[in-house]
């Protein structure tokens, strides 16, 4: 057949070619650019986002630039000195997150997890009123065994909303300690710590003891609050008691408040194995809180959306496992460990 000739019945026409015949924009579309997507909204920068995403800023500009194409729409806009997203980038986040998140479960899930070759990224969020030695203990051991993973650690901080970070997958695991854990999350009591005082050598109540009006009057140092208004575990105590201790040092970084304690009167108070890691390192003694108070309990909380993953699982068993090495009872038998 000519090409003049017309096209006999049943014969399908050819699909037109060249520039009138447009690309289905799903097709300019892969996974690297929502990843892209969600991180720029997520952190409000591109340079932030190139960081995070371990890309040159040139590169997550330009994936910006085909984002704003494709969306007909900014996305991100300047307000005074910060970045926000516009309101359709708004509504990006979470399906972002959604297709991120179910991407991650085809490709990850598909097969069993193998530390050893995994590339997986793990983000987990703790609080540094633990052992100081579990993050660095956990981080040798997860490198160890899964050496080619990636890990970002992370505060629990007022600014980080960590059950929102939990549903969309920004973080995998939060180790902490609540008085009321939230109640739709997934959670592992990791153990139970005995609340004490830590004190200088030349404290007066180590040569002549305290009574619960000498521990409430003495200077105490506590870690400053996430947020204005916040109260931490001990003072939610003792306000339900009708007490008050007299704090007049607060401080923003935890793991410098033993040296405080070592070269001044104040006293410290805080879980026994936090305490215990100072003994013969600092001139420091603990002793016995003189005001009954329960113990701190610490936990692991996750999402429904991670709780049957298997890398998820492997994250977790490592956490029990770091936690219960450095809290041996005297017998060397690890203690319980009981999940929900």
């Amino acid at each position: 057949m000519s090409p003049k000739e017309p096209a006999s019945p049943g014969t399908p026409a050819a699909a037109p070619a060249g520039p009138a015949a447009e690309r289905d924009p799903l097709e300019r579309i892969d996974l690297h650019l929502i990843r892209v997507l969600h991180t720029v909204l997520t952190e409000g920068s591109v340079s932030r986002a190139a960081l995070r995403l371990g890309m040159h800023q040139p590169a997550v500009s330009a994936a910006l630039k085909r984002l704003r194409e494709l969306a007909g729409d900014p996305l991100l806009v300047r307000h005074g000195a910060q970045m926000v997203a516009t309101d359709a980038g708004r509504r990006m986040i979470e399906p972002a997150a959604s297709i991120l998140r179910t991407a991650e479960t085809l490709f990850t899930e598909a097969q069993r997890f193998d530390p050893r070759s995994s590339t997986q990224r793990f983000r987990i969020a703790a609080s540094d009123y633990l052992d100081p030695l579990f993050l660095p203990h956990l981080v040798a051991d997860i490198k160890r065994q899964a050496p080619s993973t990636r890990l970002e650690v992370h505060a629990l901080t007022g600014e980080a909303d960590y059950r929102t970070q939990l549903a969309q997958g920004d973080i995998d695991l939060v180790v902490g300690n609540w008085l009321q854990p939230p109640d739709e999350l997934h959670m592992a009591h990791l153990f139970s710590d005995e609340v004490v005082s830590l004190v200088s050598h030349r404290h007066p109540a180590v040569r002549r003891g305290w009574s619960e009006a000498d521990w409430l009057e003495a200077e105490h140092v506590a870690p400053t609050p996430n947020f204005p208004g916040a109260r931490g575990i001990i003072d939610q105590v003792l306000d339900e008691r009708g007490v008050q201790r007299r704090i007049t040092v607060r401080c923003a970084y935890f793991g410098l408040i033993p040296e405080m304690v070592a070269g001044s009167l104040l006293v410290l108070t805080t879980g026994r194995q936090y305490c215990e890691r100072f003994v013969g390192q600092l001139p420091v003694t603990i002793l016995p809180c003189p005001i009954s108070l329960p113990p701190l309990l610490y936990y692991m909380l996750w999402h429904a959306r991670s709780q049957h993953a298997s890398a998820a699982r492997w994250l977790r068993e490592r956490t029990r496992q770091v936690i219960t090495g450095l809290r041996t009872d005297g017998s060397g038998h690890p203690p319980g460990f009981n999940a929900s």
